[in-house]
């Protein structure tokens, strides 16, 4: 993995099972010793990429808060007729987070951060599991921006159905969503693994969570529920509903919700570093 140097973001490629996997990485600054932090776009599983403003603004926020940051361009599923196992599909994209985040776990033996939003915080909250099974080291901790965790949208309140407005009340229904997550997927099989969808699934290996999420936005359901598995597991977790926010604030700078949760995640990672690093974190 090429290292980055203080004239900006360098691209660079991380070795997986599939082939190559993209990154870019975005130097911290300060001089306060952090842990880097890995982090994942979304798209609905099928788009987005490394200049996506999901990505690359958030990840220039994160490392002007102090943190090393990693991006991933993993690997996009195939759209397309028949839904079936042709093309790219589950695990390919959780394989290549999980080996971008194995990379940097070599790099900095102290401790990693992942992030994930929407899709991505799916697929950044399977690779946490993959990395439990596979008994790799554990991560620090883990922030997860308005994700779909589980293979089927949870029920939706009457007070989140109530909060939605605009186009995405429509283009995310529930049965759209769901079908996004089969497509993805590619089998009913495939559904169930916890590894694709972990929402429902032991999370007892989960370490420190950050959950933040949109106060009108259907995925909402999912992301409160994922809040109360983890919980239920004894996982430490913090969970915000951002207000006046619709889904994918990370995606627009300008949004008053992007720098909102950006301020949010660099607290509660800031005190994840403490914790980790106490004699060495200002």
């Amino acid at each position: 993995m090429t290292r980055e140097t203080a004239s900006g973001p360098i691209d660079a490629t991380v070795d997986g099972p599939h082939g190559p996997v993209p990154v870019r990485r975005y130097a911290p600054t300060g001089t306060t010793a952090r842990p880097p932090i890995v982090w994942v776009h979304g798209g609905g599983f099928f788009k987005g990429d490394l200049d996506l403003p999901e990505t690359h603004e958030v990840a220039r926020a994160l490392a002007a808060a102090g943190f090393p940051v990693v991006t991933v361009d993993y690997r996009l599923a195939t759209v397309g007729p028949g839904l079936g196992r042709r093309g790219i599909r589950y695990p390919v994209p959780v394989d290549d987070v999980v080996a971008v985040l194995r990379a940097v776990q070599l790099e900095y033996p102290d401790g990693v951060i992942l992030g994930g939003a929407s899709a991505g915080a799916c697929l950044a909250a399977g690779a946490v599991l993959r990395l439990a099974a596979d008994g790799a080291p554990p991560i620090c901790g883990v922030f997860l921006a308005y994700g779909f965790f589980h293979a089927s949208l949870p029920p939706r309140s009457l007070e989140v159905l109530g909060r939605l407005r605009g186009r995405r009340k429509y283009t995310h229904l529930p049965t759209l969503l769901n079908l996004t997550n089969r497509n993805y997927a590619g089998t009913a099989a495939a559904l169930a693994e916890p590894f694709a969808f972990p929402g429902g699934h032991p999370l007892h290996a989960f370490p420190p969570a950050l959950l933040l999420d949109a106060e009108s936005d259907s995925m909402r359901a999912s992301g409160e529920q994922f809040a109360r598995e983890l919980t239920a597991a004894a996982v430490p977790v913090e969970y915000h509903v951002l207000p006046g926010t619709v889904h994918a604030f990370l995606n627009r700078p300008h949004d008053p919700g992007f720098g909102r949760a950006i301020d949010l995640i660099g607290v509660w990672a800031a005190g994840i570093a403490a914790s980790a690093h106490p004699l060495t974190q200002a």
